[in-house]
C-alpha cells in the first residue's frame, strides 16, 4: 500500500512544490528542555510556569529549572519540583545537560560561554541590544535560534508579541492611575469621575494592540478615551471593538496638539513592526500639555514616541520634565511578572510540544510555519534579511535551507 505523501513548504521564485514522503513509526523524541534564571536586573519573568513544566514532563520531556529562576515571578523552586522539574544549582550544568534552552531575554556574553554545540535557543532577541558578535556566536556554534519577536503564525498573528502588548496596554493606564494621583505627584486626580465630578481625558497614540488594550482598561476605570491615529481603518476597527465608547481623530499634527493640551494622560502606543517608533509628540507638545499630567511612553523598547521621553528603570521609573510625568520603562511586561509568565507558557508549551513530536528540529521547522518564521539562526546561517541588512552579513532563505536539506 503506497504511503500518502506529506507537502511541504511552498518555496518561492519559481520553485515546485515540495512534498515529503511520510516516515512510518512513532518521532516523538524526549527533549531535555533547560530553563535559565535571567541576569539581568531589569528582567522578572520567566520563560515557563510550573504548570508549563508539568505539561512537558506529562508529554515524556525533562525540564532542569535553575535555582531561584522563578523567585521573581513568585514561583518557588518547590513548585518547579512538583511540576516534574528538576532544579540545578549552576547556569553550566544546566546548559551541558539540556538541547533546547527557553528564556525569556536573549543570552548574555556570560551565557554565550555556556551554549552547547547544535542547541536549539527559544527567546527574545532583543534588536535594539542585538551584535553581529552575538549572532556569530549562534552561528559558529551551529545552535538554532527561534526569536519570540518573529514567530508568526500562518494567519499572521505574532502570538509573543500580542500576548506581551496587550499586558503593555493594560499596565500603561494602571500605572498612569496611580501618578495621577496626589502623592505621586500628579494632578491628584482619578480616571472615573463619580457623581458631578467628570472624568480624566486619557489619550491613545496608536490603534494597533496596545493602544486596544489600552482603550479597554481605561474605558473599564470610566475615562474619556481619545485614540489617535494615521491609519483609519485601525480606527474603524478599534471603534467597532469597543462599541464607540472612545473619541477617534488622525494623528495629524493639530489633532494631537489640541488632545495634549486637555489630557490627563497620554499613552504612546504608535509602532512600526520592524522600525523605530515614531515620535509623534514634540517637546513643545509636551511643554503645552497641564502641570502633572503623565506620559506612559510603551513603545520605548522601539525607542518612544515622545520627544521628551528616555529610557527609564524598575528601580527608577518615572522622571519630570515641563512639569509633565513621564514613565519610560522600555520593558513593562516585566513588572506583571507572574502574568507575562504565564503569557508566554501559553504560547511556548505547545510550540515544545510540536518540537518533540517532529522528533528533530529540522522537521519541526519544515512542519510548523510559526517555528519557520521565528528561526532567525540555522545550520550555522542567518536566515533573517532584516538583520543581515542591520549588520551587513550574508544570510539564506529559511525555506529553501528546510528544503534542500542543507
Amino acid at each position: 500500500m503506497e504511503v500518502p505523501a506529506l507537502q511541504g513548504l511552498g518555496v518561492e521564485h519559481g520553485l515546485q512544490t515540495l512534498e515529503q514522503r511520510a516516515k512510518v513509526g512513532e518521532r516523538h523524541k524526549s527533549l531535555r528542555i533547560g530553563v535559565p534564571l535571567e541576569v539581568s536586573n531589569e528582567e522578572r519573568r520567566v520563560a515557563l510556569a510550573p504548570s508549563g513544566v508539568s505539561s512537558l514532563v506529562s508529554n515524556g520531556h525533562q525540564v532542569y529549572v535553575q535555582e531561584a529562576a522563578g523567585k521573581q515571578a513568585n514561583f518557588s523552586d518547590q513548585e518547579y519540583a512538583e511540576a516534574g522539574g528538576e532544579i540545578v544549582r549552576e547556569a553550566g550544568e544546566l546548559y551541558s545537560n539540556c538541547g533546547l534552552i527557553v528564556k525569556v531575554g536573549p543570552p548574555s556574553d556570560d551565557e554565550c560561554a555556556h551554549l552547547q554545540e547544535k542547541q536549539i535557543l527559544i527567546s527574545a532577541l532583543h534588536l535594539g541590544g542585538t551584535s553581529p558578535e552575538f549572532l556569530r556566536c549562534l552561528m559558529d556554534l551551529g545552535i538554532t535560534g527561534i526569536g519570540f519577536e518573529f514567530i508568526r503564525d500562518q494567519d499572521g498573528t505574532l502570538p509573543i508579541v500580542r500576548m506581551m502588548h496587550e499586558i503593555m496596554g493594560s499596565m500603561a493606564v494602571q500605572i498612569s492611575a496611580r501618578y495621577l494621583e496626589s502623592g505621586e505627584g500628579g494632578k491628584g486626580v482619578m480616571l472615573g469621575g463619580i457623581s458631578g465630578v467628570p472624568p480624566s481625558t486619557v489619550v491613545i497614540l496608536g490603534a494597533g494592540v496596545v493602544g486596544e488594550w489600552a482603550a479597554r482598561t481605561a474605558l473599564g476605570f470610566g475615562a474619556h478615551v481619545i485614540v489617535l491615529d494615521n491609519d483609519l481603518s485601525a480606527l474603524r476597527v478599534m471603534e467597532h471593538y469597543l462599541d464607540r465608547r472612545i473619541t477617534t481623530a488622525m494623528a495629524t499634527e493639530g489633532y494631537i496638539r489640541h488632545a495634549l493640551e486637555r489630557a490627563d494622560v497620554v499613552i504612546g502606543a504608535m509602532m512600526k513592526a520592524g522600525q523605530r517608533s515614531p515620535v509623534m509628540i514634540t517637546e513643545e507638545m509636551v511643554m503645552r500639555m497641564p502641570k502633572g499630567a503623565v506620559i506612559v511612553d510603551a513603545m520605548m523598547d522601539q525607542g518612544g514616541c515622545c520627544e521628551t521621553s528616555a529610557p527609564t528603570t524598575h528601580s527608577q521609573p518615572s522622571f519630570v520634565k515641563h512639569g509633565v510625568i513621564h514613565y519610560c520603562i522600555p520593558n513593562m511586561p516585566s513588572n506583571a511578572a507572574r502574568t507575562a509568565t504565564y503569557a508566554l507558557t501559553n504560547v511556548l508549551v505547545p510550540y515544545l510540544l510540536k518540537i518533540g513530536e517532529a522528533g528533530t528540529v529540522h522537521e519541526a521547522l519544515w512542519r510548523d510555519v510559526g517555528l519557520r518564521n521565528g528561526t532567525y539562526v540555522y545550520r550555522r546561517h542567518l536566515t533573517k534579511k532584516s538583520l543581515a541588512t542591520m549588520f551587513g552579513m550574508p544570510h539564506r532563505d529559511i525555506e529553501l535551507l528546510i528544503a534542500s536539506g542543507i
